[in-house]
């Protein structure tokens, strides 16, 4: 397979980069943490997103989506990522979308889908219970009585579970709490009675809540997927939403390297231009070549996750493990090359750091992976 984009790509890749920069920039980001914006992102902007098809990049054409697939996905991920857009991509057009697409019935899909892509609704999942990611320990219970449930327990790193509309929460219905049988995908109102949710400040300035839950009620109808087997559908959701947040680590590093550059090509120290120093010039040409084996990867698993191969979760786990390796090395060297004024708030680089940090741990990190790469090698 070529790892090359079509001419309909590289165009929905240059109006993606021409919209992130010019209405969603780095100085946006500083703003909303500078002004402490309740909602943490820009909602006309967001709506701006959804009419370019951002928002329903991933959703079925019958229920009013453009249906561009992953790579599609990742090309808005990326510049995103080059820019530090505050949005709710990930959470509601990828992770959510696709949970939804999986294992929603008939019904959820035709209230929920068109909403999602016009850019009127916002999903969150609830699923994380420890300080790492760990999808299949459920301590939630979800006891049944009647046709009917009551949901208690408690989740964290809840991306932007604040303002959701909706929650899709995992629960356990049978089995012990590490198993992966026996877990159950509920579609939750933010605001029924139960639910408890509080914003968590993340050192990136992104948005995540906690949630607490509360005897909170459900029905069957609330059920995405099949009781005790909604591991499968959560399985789903998360490798697409770490390969998407693979893309956007990879415009994460390429935005530090391509700032530094610019930077080592204007500062002058002991008479010369800094990039003329045959050290610094080690250190670019090694992380350039990083990057490019991160963009190679990338592409390859989003072009395997659209074509459904049986390889994509392997392929996940290494697109995700490499592209948060590089996306910290990327950020550590742009702080050091950048000297110190690299350390100061006034630069935007530090924003770059905090969030290749974010983000590298949000749905698993470097170690996670490797780990997971290994036990679906059969190791």
């Amino acid at each position: 397979m070529s790892l090359i984009l079509t001419d309909d790509q590289q165009m929905f890749r240059d109006a993606a980069r021409r919209f992130a920069s010019e209405r969603a920039p780095v100085s946006q980001l500083r703003k909303l943490r500078d002004d402490s914006d309740p909602t943490g992102f820009d909602k006309n902007v967001w709506k701006e997103m959804a009419d370019l098809g951002w928002a329903g990049v991933l959703v079925p054409e019958e229920y009013g989506g453009v249906a561009f697939g992953f790579v599609g996905a990742g090309l808005i991920a990326e510049e995103i990522g080059r820019n530090l857009s505050v949005a709710p991509f990930v959470s509601t057009g990828v992770l959510a979308c696709c949970a939804l697409s999986k294992g929603g019935s008939a019904a959820q899909k035709h209230a929920l889908l068109p909403s999602i892509a016009a850019g009127d609704f916002l999903a969150a999942l609830a699923i994380d219970e420890r300080s790492r990611h760990a999808p299949h320990y459920v301590a939630t219970r979800a006891v049944a009585s009647g046709g009917r449930y009551r949901l208690s327990g408690r989740k964290l790193h809840v991306l932007d579970g604040h303002v959701a509309d909706r929650l899709i929460v995992s629960a356990r219905t049978s089995g012990d709490t590490d198993s992966r049988d026996g877990i159950t995908l509920f579609l939750i109102d933010g605001e029924a009675p139960g639910v408890s949710i509080s914003r968590t400040h993340n050192v990136d300035s992104h948005n995540s809540a906690s949630v607490e839950l509360h005897d909170v009620p459900a029905t069957s109808e609330d059920v995405i997927g099949v009781v005790d087997k909604g591991a499968a559908v959560l399985d789903d959701a998360l490798d697409a939403g770490r390969a998407i947040l693979a893309a956007e680590l990879l415009g994460i590093a390429q935005s530090a390297f391509d700032r530094t550059l610019v930077y080592l090509r204007e500062r002058e120290q002991f008479g010369a231009r800094i990039g003329s120093f045959q050290s610094l010039q080690h250190r670019a040409a090694h992380l350039f070549c990083e990057i490019e084996i991160v963009r190679s990867t990338v592409l390859r698993t989003l072009q395997a996750l659209d074509a459904h191969e049986p390889a994509a979760q392997s392929l996940t786990c290494l697109a995700k493990a490499k592209a948060g390796q590089v996306a910290q090395l990327a950020t550590n060297e742009a702080v050091q090359m950048h000297g110190g004024i690299g350390m100061t708030d006034e630069f935007d680089i530090g924003f770059f750091m905090k969030r290749a940090r974010a983000a590298g741990e949000t749905l698993g990190d470097a170690n996670y992976h490797t780990d997971r790469f290994a036990q679906l090698a059969g190791y």
